[in-house]
């Protein structure tokens, strides 16, 4: 069975771009997970916006226009929901 996520490429990307950071061992996992909820709900605000133009199939412009709104709602936020479920050892 193959895995969900590329754990190993995922850390590699972090370590790249945050070389500071010291991750814990299930960060890529939790990072994957993130990434799979902006996914969907990118999906669900694009599906909306063809819904409210009476298009039946969800084009490039419905995307875009999905991605804006959901980079201006959440600019300056962190997405902590995975955080959120799990102990505060988890963190340390």
């Amino acid at each position: 069975m193959k895995r969900a996520a590329p754990r190993s490429t995922l850390r590699g990307l972090i370590k790249k771009h945050k070389p500071q950071l010291r991750l814990a061992t299930n960060v890529d996992l939790l990072v994957h997970l993130n990434f799979l909820l902006f996914l969907h709900r990118l999906a669900e605000e694009a599906r909306i916006n063809a819904f409210e133009n009476k298009s039946k199939i969800i084009k490039l412009e419905h995307v875009i226009s999905a991605a804006k709104l959901l980079v201006n709602s959440h600019r300056g936020h962190v997405m902590l929901l995975p955080l959120l479920s799990l102990p505060p050892s988890r963190f340390l």
